[in-house]
């Protein structure tokens, strides 16, 4: 049986079913996304959604809303389709299908009487392009098949209503037409084979409900535009393809075309594979430049993420080439030494200082003398741009030490704001920024020191040390055994938050494998879940257990308590670098904790964020790149720790640590400041 596959005991149960998302991409920015009955519960859900070169923005757009199938035999209709509208779903399409199948395309079979009929869902790679197969696999009468287009034509943060400026005409192309609501949108052509006649009755349906949108407090009704309809006879064993694309239109062969493109696709037989498919849907390609995008259906291209996830969602994989061309693209957009974030954002303080991490990783593959030669300019423009400054907002101190802050902004991963003030600032010193800090100058001065770039060693061979005797200076909190989460002029902020865990995974740490291990067993009892790490320990009186409602109110816990999978890979990797072997058994459990996530929500993927509290359900993005990256790099390293017979850490591909810290400074005592009553302990 396959691994996501779903009855008709599951499919019927509206409750079950609209919780589960499916996602088919093209590689280059568009996706069709719906849930498994195919009755669309978000705006961003659609089978044609991708962007508008035209535009010229990061937006995507969603063209082809959805399409209801009828089944006409004897002169009776019967409508495959389920729709949501105002307290009411109409039609009640889901009560005739009898399973889904996610692989090696979404698939989904109908039963209506005598009449059995499969459809399968196919998006073309590379191209704006979906093709829908309808195979009659039981028919006892004469049988037609009615299709039905709804077109939307919006961008698809937004909801779309009836109006006089759309044009609702439909126009001939070969075995088809062709419609564009409105000027700029590209020409949506919409094919049938064998021909089939098209039935011209344009005509808006009006208040289509988004429900997981009314709970996100966004508008959640829509109206949607049919131009017509096409109808043919179909026979027992035939096919029918239907196509919607925005190239231009051409006689090819449809059915030709979704048998090559369908022997590409791989079977998703088991949760790695599942993960590995998943990964690669993230990585786009679109003319020149090769990007990642942060999470569907929502996210666009976010640098910070896109450096976290990279490593797992190409490497881990052996795709070394994705992964240059992500960076080469980053890379080409740098600005005084940072990347872009959000779009062309340039606000993130820890997205340049990931970049090294990537490139640690990278070195495995490719060798250091190639990451020099490719990178080594980068780096040292990274390492410049911090050592001036980056605006009033960055600085690096007179002790090593990189001070961030912002009035409107959090420059950190916690980036929540709500009512233009952020609700995790953590301005200051931040751990994790420091210890990526500490990583990327050790790491550029290591190469500098093999490739013979005396000048760069002669400028900042000192640096390590200072930075390394500040941190531990101010960052460790003695009485407690684990690190601040910032360090303000009020002194040390002691919430036990996921971020210190960076510091103790990254190739160089600061603080040596006592003060690892007393970190690790804080994070463990506060923070562990089977999901991730919570963002706060439940003890703080600031914890949200639970990630729902509006924005405002979902920004508010975002980062406050709601568990999020990709610090559990520093988490993994700090263990593994600390007990070796013996954690081998504790991280296939962590690993398998994710199994029957995959049924779940965004179903072949893993969400964004959980609730802190169990059942620990998942909310966010339903597919996310650096929790997807984060589960395939766990699983490399579990498997080269059980590829080592000797129980050492593997060869070739080190997790050790390339610590600094002298035992003198780590059995020492912290220096940490007086802590004062502005900050409190979780």
């Amino acid at each position: 049986m396959s691994l996501l596959k779903f009855d008709k005991s599951e499919l019927g149960n509206l409750e079950y079913s609209l919780q589960r998302e499916m996602l088919s991409t093209n590689r280059a920015g568009g996706y069709m996304s719906t849930t498994i009955v195919c009755c669309n519960t978000r705006k961003y859900h659609g089978l044609m959604v991708g962007p508008v070169e035209a535009f010229g923005d990061e937006h995507n757009y969603v063209l082809l809303a959805t399409l209801d199938e009828t089944v006409v035999q004897h002169d009776q209709s019967f409508n495959l389709a389920i729709h949501r509208f105002p307290g009411v779903y109409e039609p009640r399409g889901h009560k005739y299908i009898t399973d889904f199948e996610y692989t090696p395309t979404p698939t989904i079979t109908y039963r209506v009487g005598g009449v059995v009929l499969k459809k399968e869902m196919l998006w073309i790679h590379s191209r704006m392009r979906l093709m829908i197969r309808y195979t009659l696999l039981e028919a006892k009468s004469p049988t037609k098949l009615r299709l039905r287009p709804f077109l939307a034509f919006r961008d698809s943060h937004t909801v779309g209503k009836a109006n006089m400026t759309a044009d609702v005409h439909s126009y001939p192309v070969p075995k088809g037409v062709k419609c564009r609501l409105y000027g700029g949108f590209p020409w949506l052509n919409m094919q049938v084979e064998p021909d089939a006649e098209f039935v011209a009755a344009p005509d808006w349906y009006y208040n289509f409900e988004y429900p997981v949108e009314q709970d996100r407090g966004y508008p959640f009704q829509e109206d949607l535009l049919t131009p017509g309809y096409f109808e043919l006879d179909i026979k027992k064993g035939q096919s029918i393809i239907f196509s919607a694309c925005t190239d231009e239109c051409d006689e090819e062969n449809l059915e030709k075309c979704f048998d090559e493109e369908l022997s590409k696709r791989s079977n998703k037989i088991d949760f790695l594979s599942c993960m590995r498919h998943s990964a690669r849907q993230f990585v786009v390609r679109h003319g020149n430049k090769t990007e990642v995008v942060a999470g569907y259906p929502w996210f666009g291209r976010w640098g910070r993420d896109t450096f976290i996830a990279l490593p797992g969602i190409t490497l881990a994989q052996g795709n070394v080439q994705a992964c240059r061309d992500v960076i080469d693209t980053l890379v080409g957009e740098m600005q005084d030494g940072l990347f872009p974030n959000m779009g062309s954002a340039y606000n993130s303080v820890d997205a340049p200082m990931w970049f090294f991490f990537v490139l640690q990783q990278l070195e495995k593959h490719v060798g250091a003398e190639e990451v020099w030669k490719s990178y080594g300019k980068y780096m040292k423009e990274v390492l410049e741009a911090y050592r001036r400054g980056i605006g009033p907002y960055v600085a690096l101190h007179t002790n090593g030490l990189v001070w961030a802050s912002h009035p409107t902004l959090a420059m950190t991963w916690m980036d929540a704001v709500v009512d233009g003030r952020p609700v995790t600032g953590r301005d200051g010193y931040q751990v994790e920024i420091n210890a990526l800090w500490y990583n990327a100058v050790c790491y550029t001065l290591e190469l500098a020191r093999k490739f013979k770039d005396e000048k760069l060693v002669a400028e900042w061979g000192c640096m390590p040390d200072v930075i390394r005797e500040s941190f531990v200076s101010k960052f460790w909190c003695d009485a407690e055994g684990f690190l601040a989460d910032y360090v303000d002029d009020n002194g040390q902020n002691t919430f036990i938050r996921p971020n210190q865990v960076v510091a103790c995974s990254l190739p160089y740490k600061m603080i040596g494998e006592d003060k690892i291990a007393q970190v690790l067993d804080v994070v463990k009892l506060h923070l562990l879940t089977p999901r991730g790490l919570r963002t706060l320990s439940p003890g703080n009186p600031f914890y949200q257990g639970h990630y729902g409602g509006d924005q405002p109110t979902r920004d508010r816990q975002y980062h406050q308590g709601t568990v999020w999978p990709w610090p559990l890979e520093h988490y993994v990797s700090a263990c593994f670098q600390l007990y070796g072997k013996a954690f081998l058994n504790t991280a296939k459990e962590i690993l398998a904790g994710f199994d029957e996530d995959i049924t779940m929500y965004g179903i072949g993927s893993v969400a964004e964020v959980y609730d802190g509290d169990p059942p620990h359900s998942p909310g966010g993005s339903p597919s996310q790149a650096w929790s997807v990256g984060a589960i395939l790099r766990i699983n490399e390293m579990i498997e080269e720790y059980e590829s080592d017979k000797n129980g050492k850490k593997p060869s070739g591909k080190t997790y050790g640590a390339k610590t600094g810290t002298s035992k003198a400074a780590d059995k020492g005592k912290s220096k940490a400041p007086a802590k004062k009553s502005a900050t409190k302990r979780s």
